[in-house]
């Protein structure tokens, strides 16, 4: 089998490894990929929103399937264009994907439907947005209607963070179109956790869940980001929550979707805050995470080269999706970024230790952000290097994560350095009882 990994980042770099490791030895193609997924298999250039370029790879390398990586090219279709062409392909259509690239078709779909989430209200008029700060509790979630890189929820204690928001959304446009329109959402207590369920229509399976850390700095402290870490699974996922995350979530949104003549096909991602086994939505994604995908894959046991490619089949049957388990380790995954991440950062620094840190017991590095020059391996982005521990447990992966991290040298690095702090935490309160 060929298939085509549409990205660049270390979703994609995890991806490819993952695929590549399965029984039947797939080849594995990256467009436009990064320094290395050229180390699984060819990267081939182009723009992965160009249709006609990807179509054009595609019939070339005679690529069997098709996995999407990104939520911008899906947004804008790409799926739709290459299964229109005959192309077998994971990810959902531009239809399916506005559960993603609008927060407001989500909340009012989860609304419409019964399934559970945070209190909001949608403003489109700057005026508006002023007027709510002054009426609403706090803290309280801001969030851009459209994509905005996993950065555009900004949770708001006070009305003076509140004011700063709506500016950076809504008047100087920092995302764009995408603050346009807002949602003020109520703020829900919990524990943060991420559902990947891979779905064919109403068909599907769940993958393990990992939880996510999204401020730059310890402590969850800083500026949002795309994700500065994520370990799998979470500690406190057990079979009654996931029985009522299936039942009150999944499963409601798959049917809500297919019934609308939007059937999803592909990663359906559900963000959940977690509050005494009891599951309420944050916000859904429509393809793997990143950087969650990184800790969850090197802990799964079964052939997800299978899955994936019978969850795109065009003609699906009913008969139920394979089952990839997990293989009782634990994964941990440490971002290592540069100077300046979030905002502007510079570019083209030499990286030194990869090797050294790849040949740890334990130990996975993914490129994220980086790129190649004059033979060298430079950083070429905010998320340079996705460094993961896998451990018999999760305090040996995260003993082996940072092993890993210390030996990689970039000049202005730096990686948080509690990641899976809650995790410990629920360990620690196990051990006390």
């Amino acid at each position: 089998m060929n298939i085509l990994i549409i990205g660049s980042g270390g979703r994609e770099h995890a991806l490819a490894w993952a695929l590549a490791k399965a029984p039947g030895r797939p080849r594995i193609f990256s467009l436009p990929g990064n320094p290395g997924l050229a180390e699984v298999g060819a990267v081939l250039p182009g723009n992965p929103l160009d249709a006609d370029v990807v179509l054009a790879a595609v019939r070339e390398r005679r690529i069997d399937l098709v996995v999407i990586g990104p939520e911008i090219p899906l947004v804008a279709g790409l799926a739709d264009a290459l299964t229109a062409a005959g192309v077998r392909v994971f990810g959902p259509t531009a239809k399916a994907a506005a559960l993603e690239g609008s927060k407001i078709f989500a909340k009012d779909l989860m609304l419409r439907h019964g399934i559970p989430t945070a209190g909001f209200e949608i403003v489109t008029k700057v005026e508006r947005a002023r007027e709510m700060i002054k009426q609403i509790s706090y803290p309280h979630v801001i969030k851009a209607d459209g994509l905005a890189a996993g950065k555009g929820a900004l949770i708001v204690r006070n009305r003076e963070e509140a004011a700063r928001a709506i500016e950076e959304l809504m008047v100087a446009k920092t995302f764009g179109a995408a603050g346009e329109r807002v949602i003020f959402e109520e703020y829900l207590e919990g524990e943060e956790m991420s559902v990947f369920a891979v779905a064919s229509g109403e068909r599907y399976t769940l993958l393990t869940t990992s939880q996510d850390y999204k401020r730059a700095l310890d402590g969850d402290r800083g500026l949002n980001t795309g994700g500065m870490g994520a370990y799998a699974p979470v500690v406190t996922w057990n079979e009654e929550l996931a029985q009522r995350v299936c039942a009150e979530v999944i499963e409601p949104t798959l049917q809500a979707l297919s019934r609308a003549g939007r059937p999803f096909v592909g990663l359906l991602y559900a963000g959940l805050m977690v509050l005494e086994n009891r599951p309420q939505v944050i916000e859904f994604n429509c393809r793997f995470g990143d950087p969650e995908t990184q800790a969850v894959l090197p802990v799964l046991a079964g052939d997800l080269s299978e899955l994936l490619w019978q969850a795109a089949d065009p003609t699906p049957g009913s008969a139920p999706l394979p089952e990839v388990g997990q293989d009782g380790r634990t994964a941990v995954c440490v971002v290592i970024a540069s100077a300046g991440y979030p905002g502007d950062v510079r570019k083209g620094f030499p990286i030194r230790g990869l090797e050294k840190a790849r040949a740890l017991p334990g130990a996975l590095v993914f490129h994220a952000g980086t790129a190649t020059k004059e033979g060298r391996l430079v950083t070429g982005g905010g998320r340079v290097l996705n460094v993961v521990g896998v451990g018999d447990d999760l305090p040996a992966a995260l003993r082996r994560v940072y092993e890993a991290a210390s030996v990689i040298e970039f000049e202005g690095a730096f990686h948080r350095r509690d990641i899976a702090w809650r995790g410990m935490r629920a360990i620690g309160r196990r051990t006390d009882a």
